[in-house]
């Protein structure tokens, strides 16, 4: 399924990142533009609840004829420079003195012109405003007053202003002290529509970065999935066989590109051992045909007609070197197969490389004499840990090479000496050298500088690659320096404890 796919998978999250962020971001503008606008219509609601209350509280309300009851002539609680309003103390002391009783339910109330001015406005979304008594009735109210509007409750705070929303309504309200409530609101049906606009615009703004992100984000992803395809199409190609293929990455600074340069490197490996792997079987395969040929061909040949003792004899033995031929050459691919497992066991154990050394020319010292050869050793006792052993047939293996490649009156020169932390022996001869062409594949398996004068000889090719991966088991390296007709010079390091 294509919940399955990297691509979707990165897509699908992004979408859930940027859906998440553009909520969060258009909930918290909305809020704060909702906000931002009832505040504002808070602040014009409390500019008018305090100019109402101003007048409410701050003029004695009888303008017109005094209420009857009350003798004729100047009054202490009529409006006018002489007659400021008063008002008695105390928590029962806040009527006018001298007003009769009932008077605060029938009282009028006049504005003055500019709290009048805040609402000329009588349309339907202007100011309005009601003003009750304590009883309840209603003193003065606007026109566009609602005629419905219900009495707020007490705060329960006097002069606190207090806010409410009724349906499209918002209102504003405050008790005076003796228990009179001003009420001023206005119809916000216009600023909610304007409030909602908004959302809907943050709605539309939202889909349209989120599309866009979307669109970048999958071109994005696209983008870094195509190395990866390119990877998987280029493995594909390899393991239906075409082992020259690459993967062809121009970013090779990118964590991609560096794995991409490692995957090369690793399929170029991959070509090489493939190519010796056919190279091997196709060698190994040659050199068994010959001994194969030889025991074949003897034994038609003494079936053919009868033979005396003596030519029997003859069969058998060339029978039995041709079979010592193929047993050396499948215990030679035997160790190197080994060795390639990492199952190569090693004996270590101290010992002085200068006495092995020295056990293995005393060996070759009748080859080398027999070919008219000198040999010069500078044997400096140097101990190490490894497998004895294995390490004096690498030397054998050095040395019947130096004896092979040398020519008539030549001289093999053998050294050992510590360096450091490592031990070097050092085999060199006089001998025809090495072409530089040969020179880099003188310890793949079955290369021979010279293959018609090897095989004569006996020899198969594998010795070389068997001491360098002896060597190379003992944590060490087998290097090779060589000039033709001047001779070569074989050089092994090998560290003082094995790995």
């Amino acid at each position: 399924m294509f919940i399955k796919s990297i691509r979707w998978r990165l897509q699908l999250w992004l979408a859930f990142l940027l859906a998440c962020i553009l909520t969060g971001f258009g909930v918290t503008a909305y809020q704060l533009q909702r906000l931002n606008r009832l505040h504002q219509i808070d602040e014009e609601l409390d500019r008018a609840v305090a100019a109402l209350a101003g007048d409410v509280r701050g003029r004695p309300p009888f303008l017109g004829p005094p209420p009857a009851g009350l003798p004729p002539g100047p009054r202490p609680f009529d409006s006018g420079p002489d007659f400021p309003p008063r008002r008695r103390s105390g928590p029962e002391g806040r009527l006018p003195r001298g007003a009769p009783d009932g008077w605060l339910d029938t009282r009028e109330i006049r504005l003055s012109p500019p709290t009048a001015a805040l609402f000329d406005n009588a349309g339907t979304h202007g100011l309005y405003f009601v003003v009750w008594s304590r009883a309840g009735a209603v003193l003065k109210r606007s026109t566009n007053a609602p005629p419905d509007l219900p009495l707020p409750d007490s705060p329960g705070v006097m002069a606190a202003t207090g806010v409410r929303l009724r349906q499209a309504h918002r209102e504003a309200y405050q008790f005076t002290e003796i228990g009179e409530c001003i009420l001023t609101g206005r119809n916000i049906g216009v600023d909610l529509a304007a409030v909602r606009r908004f959302a809907w615009w943050l709605v539309c703004a939202g889909g349209a970065v989120l599309a866009l992100g979307l669109g970048g984000g999958w071109l994005l992803v696209s983008h870094a999935i195509r190395p990866v395809q390119d990877i998987g199409a280029a493995a594909s190609r390899i393991a239906a066989g075409q082992l020259a293929e690459r993967i062809d990455l121009a970013d090779t600074d990118s964590e991609l590109g560096r794995l991409a340069g490692v995957l090369n490197s690793t399929f170029a490996r991959l070509e090489a051992a493939f190519a010796q792997q056919r190279q091997f079987t196709a060698d190994a395969s040659h050199e068994l045909r010959t001994p194969i040929a030889v025991i074949i061909a003897e034994a038609q040949t003494t079936l053919a007609r009868a033979r005396s003792a003596t030519e029997y004899r003859e069969t058998v033995e060339a029978c039995l070197a041709a079979a010592q031929q193929m047993r050396r050459l499948t215990g030679s691919l035997l160790e190197l197969a080994r060795f390639d497992a990492g199952q190569a066991r090693l004996e270590c154990a101290r010992f002085d490389l200068a006495e092995r050394v020295q056990a293995c020319l005393d060996l070759i010292r009748p080859l080398a004499l027999e070919r008219q050869l000198r040999i010069a050793s500078d044997l400096v006792p140097v101990e190490l840990v490894g497998d004895s052993d294995r390490l004096s047939q690498a030397v054998l293996n050095l040395l019947n090479n130096a004896i092979q490649y040398n020519r008539a009156q030549g001289e093999i020169r053998v050294n050992t000496r510590a360096h450091d932390d490592a031990v070097l022996l050092t085999v060199a001869d006089t001998g025809i050298g090495i072409a530089p062409g040969d020179l880099p594949h003188i310890f793949d398996r079955f290369y021979r500088a010279d293959p018609s004068r090897a095989r004569a000889e006996g020899h198969c090719g594998l010795g070389l690659a068997i001491s360098k991966a002896i060597v190379e088991a003992h944590g060490g390296s087998l290097e090779v320096a060589s000039q033709p007709g001047a001779g070569t010079t074989f050089t092994v390091r090998l560290p003082r404890n094995a790995r």
